[in-house]
């Protein structure tokens, strides 16, 4: 049975940079892998309405995803808004029973922004529900591994327990996909996320002995490092 990754993020762009060079990895080793996007993350654009962006959003999203060979969804929720509720952790335990993935990744739970803290508890929550018996049509699934991702703006008390490594092949497949991405390029706030991102996988790397690598935290310890790469 092909492996399966879900990778849960509060905005598109979000997993594509703290786990998408992971994410190209694993596809490369014959995984099913999708992008779930609680909301576009249409309103930072310092020009464009947050219409205008959002199909901006949509478009970049879907074409990062089919540039590493992934699935891509982005949900209903709107930026700055994304509830915390059961009706929207029911919604995303839906897609966790349809999809059947052996390991979800998601948002570090303490963030300076509240859709990524909320995006974090909403993926806990659907974990432990779509494992729940209930009256559904889809059958139950136990998420075997959880893991939270590193990204730049959920720092506070991130201590990596797992540390995956990221070959050269999916580096450059990753590299290749986020660059057209805008924000990520750094025009919308000037913040220079692919640099970031780069030289935090290096940094990543010579901490684990690799020439690159991801950092995770795994709240079962960590015996997940091989998630992806030799």
């Amino acid at each position: 049975m092909r492996r399966s990754v879900l990778a849960v993020g509060a905005h598109i762009g979000d997993m594509d940079l703290a786990a998408g060079a992971v994410l190209a990895q694993l596809v490369l080793e014959g995984a099913n892998v999708t992008l779930v996007a609680l909301t576009p993350g249409e309103r930072g654009h310092p020009r464009l309405s947050p219409a205008e962006y959002k199909r901006q959003k949509v478009a970049e999203g879907e074409a990062f995803a089919t540039a590493i060979g992934a699935d891509f969804m982005v949900l209903g929720h709107s930026e700055g808004f994304l509830p915390d509720t059961d009706e929207a952790a029911l919604e995303l335990a839906t897609i966790i029973r349809e999809k059947q993935p052996d390991t979800v990744i998601t948002h570090w739970k303490h963030s300076r922004l509240r859709d990524h803290v909320h995006a974090a508890r909403l993926t806990e929550r659907a974990r432990y529900l779509a494992d729940l018996p209930m009256d559904h049509e889809l059958p139950r699934h136990a998420v075997r591994t959880f893991l939270y991702a590193e990204n730049a703006e959920d720092m506070e008390s991130f201590e990596p327990s797992a540390y995956v490594p990221v070959p050269d092949e999916a580096f450059y497949r990753w590299v290749s996909a986020i660059r057209h991405q805008a924000f990520a390029r750094g025009e919308t706030d000037g913040f220079r996320y692919i640099d970031y991102y780069t030289a935090l996988m290096t940094m990543r790397g010579c901490l684990a002995g690799y020439p690159r690598a991801c950092a995770f935290v795994d709240p079962k310890g960590p015996e997940v490092s091989k998630l992806a790469g030799p």
